[in-house]
């Protein structure tokens, strides 16, 4: 029998992965993850770092290569959780970091379909395109879709569907082929005040165009600064939830280092359900 919960085993190995990649600490001693011209942010990500044992000097990634690599790690923790769920969560599940930046990345799946053709319109009406803008282009960073079942899986408890009935619904294969979206999840290994709201942007274009269920719409980032998590984090309608790569440690070194400001707005997100920890969200995902 099993002595070490599965979920806390995948944590360190996602945070080992990070180590050994993009968590690294500067010949300054700034993490990179830190914005090195903060001191807190500098004090709390070094203070995140050490209890998770950062011991590569180096100097900090391009921006875009660190997100990139984030999200690798990201997938991997969510391909090595989320499928054993599936006592909770039945079905066919893929998880997908998308690739390459795909202008209509998000009309392979059966919500967003339409998005193609709503594509072609504005490229064949330069007044449609104007009004339309790009609101429509959404592009996740990694996506849990559901592919549709077969009329023998849906019916292996008894007959309920045949040629007859329920003729429309996306789960039932014969009806779509196209993969249902579960959940699109954004990746911000920092968050800048440039960049903070590139989420909920994305998010909200998900809700307002979608036609069917609204997926799960999170936020996943390494950015240790409260203040600059409280800029996607608080408020509602448009995320689910921010969940933080290291949040349990993110809070012990708040505390340790008597940061009083930063721990009254920590527990509000926490205690508001808008943070959470990494481990949470397979499990999130699974409701």
């Amino acid at each position: 029998m099993d002595t070490v919960p599965l979920f806390l085993t995948e944590r360190k190995d996602f945070h080992a992965s990070l180590l050994t990649s993009i968590l690294t600490v500067s010949s300054s001693g700034a993490p990179s993850n830190s914005d090195s011209n903060s001191k807190s942010s500098v004090k709390i990500a070094a203070g995140i770092a050490e209890i998770l044992k950062a011991e590569t000097i180096t100097e900090r990634l391009a921006g875009q290569t660190s997100g990139q690599r984030f999200e690798q790690v990201c997938t991997k923790f969510l391909e090595s959780t989320f499928p054993r769920l599936s006592h909770l969560r039945p079905g066919q599940w893929e998880v997908r970091q998308a690739s390459g930046r795909k202008r209509l990345e998000i009309a392979k799946y059966s919500q967003y379909t339409h998005l193609t053709e709503l594509d072609m319109a504005a490229k064949a009406n330069t007044s449609l395109a104007a009004a339309l803008g790009n609101d429509y282009l959404i592009t996740p960073d990694i996506t849990i879709s559901r592919r549709p079942e077969n009329d023998e899986v849906i019916n292996s408890t008894g007959l309920l569907v045949d040629p007859s009935i329920c003729q429309l619904a996306n789960l039932r294969q014969v009806n779509r082929s196209e993969p249902i979206l579960h959940a699109s999840i954004s990746c911000k290994w920092t968050i800048r005040s440039d960049r903070a709201q590139n989420s909920r942007s994305e998010a909200l274009n998900l809700i307002r165009n979608r036609k069917g269920h609204l997926p799960h719409i999170v936020v996943v980032t390494a950015e240790p600064m409260p203040a600059r998590l409280a800029s996607i984090a608080l408020g509602t309608g448009d995320i689910d939830c921010v969940y933080h790569f290291a949040l349990y440690e993110l809070k012990q070194v708040i505390i340790e280092n008597s940061m009083d400001d930063a721990l009254e707005l920590l527990s509000i997100m926490i205690e508001g359900g808008r943070l959470k920890d990494i481990s949470d969200l397979p499990l999130d995902l699974a409701i």
